[in-house]
């Protein structure tokens, strides 16, 4: 990167910002971030981003839930404090199982739910007491900010927001991250 400028062009509508997100990557300028107040379907697509794999890591979490259980129950009901509960026999898991089900189903459930949750929060960065990083309030209102990158094209960058529907273009200093 050249330099610590960015550009913020804020647009009111979300077809409008949609649309303008296409030229701009068209044009080959590089787009930072988009501030949105409301998911826009489409825009992850028009940005060129990655499709997410916490599908996959869900079921992984699942699967490590499900052998919780497994060897949980087996551990308790059967090796620690064998009971004997309606005339089921203790000595042996698979004659159990049947009555496991419900529980196994909910270990796997509780692991993928709560495992996804913290990856998410791991992956967005978003630890406790963090702040926020919302450039423009507008934008948790009803208004959509797109974040570019500027290096020697200012002028023709600007030309194209205006022409694309910006309502307010800024040249803004980018904060470093403190990582």
């Amino acid at each position: 990167m050249n330099s610590n400028q960015v550009i913020h062009a804020l647009y009111d509508d979300d077809d409008v910002l949609l649309s303008a997100v296409k030229l701009i990557r068209e044009k080959k300028h590089h787009i930072e971030e988009v501030y949105t107040p409301f998911p826009i379907h489409g825009l992850d697509k028009a940005l060129g981003l990655d499709e997410t794999r916490i599908s996959i890591m869900a079921f992984i979490y699942g699967c490590i839930g499900f052998l919780v259980s497994i060897l949980m129950m087996n551990y308790i009901m059967i090796e620690d404090w064998p009971q004997n509960i309606g005339g089921k026999p203790s000595f042996s898991y698979l004659e159990n199982m049947p009555a496991f089900v419900p529980i196994m189903f909910e270990m796997t459930v509780f692991f993928a739910a709560h495992l996804m949750v913290i990856t998410f929060y791991l992956r967005s960065k978003l630890w406790p007491f963090k702040q926020a990083e919302n450039p423009n309030p507008l934008t948790t209102d009803d208004k959509f900010l797109v974040e570019i990158e500027l290096h020697n094209d200012e002028k023709e960058l600007k030309s194209l927001l205006k022409k694309t529907g910006a309502i307010d273009i800024k040249n803004v200093e980018k904060k470093e991250d403190d990582e």
